[in-house]
C-alpha cells in the first residue's frame, strides 16, 4: 500500500471512529495496559502459573534472615542486641510482646499465603485454559504449598485453625483452632495430593515436587510422634501443658503411640526409596579432609564455584529456596545473598551475626568417635574433631579467605583471630576478629566463633560487597535420613537405626556406632544436631524431645583464647597462629552480657498475638500466656 493511499484511508476512516467513541461510554470500561483482571488469570496458563509461582515468596529468605532460627537454641547467639531475640531467649515473650518473628512463620504472613494457595485450588477446579497438564502439576504445587505454611504455623505454635476455601465479604471470618490431630491429618493429606499430582512430572530446581512432599510427610508425621505431642508423655513432663484445659490442641491425648512412630517410619522409608542422597553408599569412613569437604559440598548445595566443592552434592536438596540477582538491586542487603556480611567475621569488615556458642563446639565428638572432654582434650580443643566442625564453625587459627581483598593485608597467613596475644614486651593484642580489633570491633563476636556453614568458601566472593548464592536446603534427604533413624530407635530396630545412622557419619570421616538403647538415642540426637546445625531444626528439636529446659535454657558459653609467648620467642609482625612461637589456653566461660537465658515451659508454643485473638474470639491462647 502506497503512502498516499493509505493517508486517504485514515482521513476517511477517522470521522466515524470520533462518532463512535462519542456515542459509546464502553470505553470507560477498558482494562488497565498494566494490570491483569483476577478472572483472566484462569484463562491463561502462563498467567495461572504465574499466580502460583508468587506463592513461594512466602518462603521468604529460608533461613537465611539477618537474625536466624540458630540464636533461638543453643547453636548460637545474636550479637547485636535490641532485635528481639532475647526477648524470647529470655522468656518475657508473650501476647503483647512477640519478640522477633521471621515472615517464614508469622501468623499474618503463613494465612496470606495460604489464602492464596486456596484461591489457586478453586479457581484451577474452573480454569478454562486447555494445559491439563500444567493445571494439575499447579494443583499439586498449590497442595504442597499449603502443607508446608501450615506446617510452619503447627510446628511454632501448635493446633491453628485450618482454611481450606476462600471466604466472601461479609461473612464471619472468626474461626476455632482445629485439633492437633486433624491438623496433621490435613497436612498429610495435602501432602499425598500433592504427591499424586506431582509424580512423573519434571519441574525446575526451586519448585515443589511429588519427592518433596513426601519429605514433608516425613517431617510432620515424626514431630507428631515426639513427646511433646504425646499428652499424656507431655503433661509428666511440664506442669505448665498438665494445666492447659485444651491439650487437644498441643498433640494427641490418646491413640497408639506405637503407630504414630511407625506411620512416621513408613513416611521416612518412603523418601530414602524415592530418591539419593549424597555419598551414603559408604561402607567405611572417609578420610577427614574428605569428610570436612563432603560436608561443605552439600552446605553449598550446588550454588558455590570455590575449588574443590563438589556440585553434584546438591542431589541432597529436595526442596530449597533459590537466590537470584534479580530478587535484590543495589549493594549488599540482608536477603538470602548476604550470609557472609551477616555472619562473617568483622576483620572482614562483617557483621558476626549469628556466632556460634560453645555448646555447640562442645558438642562435636573427637575423630575417633569419643566425646569431647575439657580435661583431656581442653588443651587443643580443635584438633581431632568431627570434620564437620571445621566446616560449620570458624575458630582461632582458623584459614579463612583472603584478607587483603577487603582490606589492607593486616594478616597474610589468612586466619581467624578472635583471641588476646602476647607482643614482643609483654603486652597483649587483641586478634583483628575480636572487640579490640582496628577492624570494626562494634561487629565482632563476643563468642569467639563465627558462622563458616553457609558462607561461600570460594576466595572471589568477598562477603562484604560481593553477593553469594548458596540455596537454603528447606528439605535435604539427609533430613529424611534421620527421620528414619529416629523412628527406627523408638520402634526398638536398633540394627536398621546403626545402618543408616553410620552412612551419615562414614560420609563425614567417622566411624561407626554400635551403641544400642538409650546410648543409640544419645547418640542419634547429637549426631542430628551436628549434622543438620544452622538449619532450622535444634530450635524444633530440643522443644519436641522436651529437652529444652536443659539445652535451650542454658546460660550462653562463649572462649576465651590467649596466646603466649614461649620463653625466647619474639612476635611475628604482623601476628599469625603459630603453635612454635606461642602456647595458647582457652577457657570456656558463662557470659550473660547478651542475653540471660532461661526456659519457662510456656515457650514450648509461641504465644498467638493479641492483634489476632481479638480480631477472632474463638481462637485459645497457649498455655501459659494471658491475652
Amino acid at each position: 500500500m502506497n503512502a498516499s493511499k493509505l493517508i486517504k484511508i485514515i482521513f476517511v476512516t477517522l470521522p466515524g471512529i470520533i462518532l463512535f467513541t462519542a456515542c459509546s461510554r464502553d470505553f470507560l470500561n477498558t482494562k488497565p495496559l498494566s494490570q491483569i483482571q483476577a478472572s483472566d488469570t484462569w484463562k491463561d496458563g502462563g498467567l495461572a502459573e504465574a499466580f502460583v509461582t508468587d506463592i513461594y515468596n512466602g518462603l521468604g529468605n529460608g533461613g537465611f534472615d539477618e537474625q536466624e532460627l540458630a540464636s533461638l537454641s543453643d547453636e548460637a547467639v545474636f550479637v547485636h542486641p535490641g532485635r528481639g531475640i532475647n526477648t524470647i531467649n529470655e522468656g518475657t515473650l508473650g501476647p503483647t510482646n512477640l519478640g522477633w518473628v521471621s515472615n517464614t512463620y508469622d501468623w499474618v504472613t503463613m494465612y496470606l499465603r495460604i489464602r492464596a494457595t486456596n484461591v489457586s485450588l478453586e479457581n484451577l477446579k474452573t480454569a478454562t485454559f486447555t494445559d491439563t497438564v500444567l493445571n494439575n502439576r499447579l494443583k499439586g504445587e498449590a497442595h504442597f504449598l499449603r502443607a508446608y505454611y501450615y506446617h510452619q504455623l503447627v510446628r511454632y505454635y501448635g493446633a491453628i485453625p485450618i482454611v481450606d476455601h476462600t471466604y466472601d465479604l461479609g461473612q464471619d471470618y472468626s474461626l476455632a483452632r482445629s485439633s492437633f490431630e486433624d491438623c496433621v491429618t490435613f497436612i498429610v493429606a495435602d501432602c499425598d495430593t500433592a504427591v499424586s499430582l506431582l509424580t512423573g512430572k519434571a519441574l525446575a530446581k526451586g519448585r515443589a515436587t511429588a519427592v518433596a512432599a513426601l519429605a514433608l510427610k516425613s517431617r510432620i508425621l515424626l514431630y507428631a510422634a515426639s513427646d511433646l505431642h504425646d499428652i499424656p508423655t507431655a503433661k509428666a513432663n511440664s506442669p505448665v501443658i498438665a494445666s492447659f484445659s485444651n491439650p487437644e490442641l498441643l498433640g494427641y491425648t490418646g491413640g497408639d503411640r506405637v503407630a504414630r512412630w511407625q506411620a512416621a517410619s513408613d513416611a521416612a522409608l518412603a523418601v530414602l526409596q524415592a530418591a539419593s542422597g549424597y555419598k551414603l553408599d559408604l561402607s567405611a569412613p572417609v578420610s577427614a579432609a574428605e569428610g570436612q569437604a563432603n560436608y561443605t559440598a552439600i552446605a553449598m548445595g550446588g550454588g558455590s564455584n570455590a575449588p574443590g566443592v563438589d556440585k553434584a552434592a546438591a542431589v541432597e536438596l529436595l526442596f530449597e529456596r533459590d537466590f537470584s540477582s534479580q530478587l535484590v538491586s543495589g549493594g549488599p542487603s540482608n536477603d538470602g545473598t548476604s550470609v557472609g556480611l551477616n555472619n562473617g567475621p568483622n576483620g572482614y569488615h562483617n557483621w558476626a551475626g549469628n556466632a556460634p556458642i560453645q555448646e555447640l563446639v562442645d558438642d562435636y565428638e573427637m575423630i575417633d568417635g569419643s566425646r569431647f572432654d575439657w580435661g583431656t582434650d581442653g588443651a587443643a580443643p580443635y584438633k581431632n574433631r568431627d570434620p564437620r566442625l571445621y566446616a560449620t564453625v570458624l575458630f582461632d587459627g582458623a584459614g579463612w579467605k583472603p584478607r587483603d581483598k577487603i582490606t589492607s593485608n593486616p594478616d597474610p597467613a589468612n586466619q581467624i583471630q578472635t583471641g588476646s596475644y602476647q607482643m614482643t614486651g609483654g603486652a597483649l593484642q587483641g586478634g583483628l576478629d575480636t572487640r579490640q580489633s582496628p577492624v570494626e570491633n562494634w561487629n565482632g563476636s563476643w563468642t569467639g566463633y563465627y558462622m563458616r556453614k553457609f558462607i561461600d568458601p570460594d576466595p572471589a566472593v568477598v562477603d562484604n560487597n560481593t553477593r553469594q548464592y548458596i540455596p537454603w536446603p528447606v528439605l535435604r534427604y539427609t533430613e529424611a535420613v534421620l527421620n528414619y533413624v529416629e523412628a527406627s530407635i523408638e520402634l526398638g530396630k536398633d540394627v536398621d537405626a546403626q545402618t543408616w545412622l553410620n552412612k551419615i557419619r562414614f560420609r563425614a570421616g567417622m566411624p561407626a556406632t554400635t551403641a544400642t538403647g538409650a546410648a543409640l538415642r544419645d547418640v542419634y540426637r547429637n549426631e542430628r544436631r551436628v549434622e543438620l546445625a544452622y538449619e532450622e531444626h535444634r530450635y524444633h528439636d530440643a522443644r519436641r524431645w522436651m529437652i529444652a529446659s536443659a539445652t535451650l535454657g542454658r546460660k550462653i558459653q562463649f572462649i576465651n583464647v590467649t596466646g603466649n609467648l614461649k620463653p625466647g620467642a619474639l612476635a611475628p609482625s604482623p601476628y599469625r597462629h603459630d603453635e612454635t612461637l606461642y602456647t595458647y589456653h582457652y577457657s570456656p566461660v558463662v557470659d550473660n552480657s547478651l542475653e540471660n537465658r532461661t526456659w519457662l515451659d510456656k515457650m514450648y508454643f509461641r504465644p498467638i498475638s493479641r492483634d489476632e485473638v481479638n480480631k477472632n474470639t474463638k481462637l485459645i491462647q497457649n498455655p501459659g500466656y494471658t491475652n
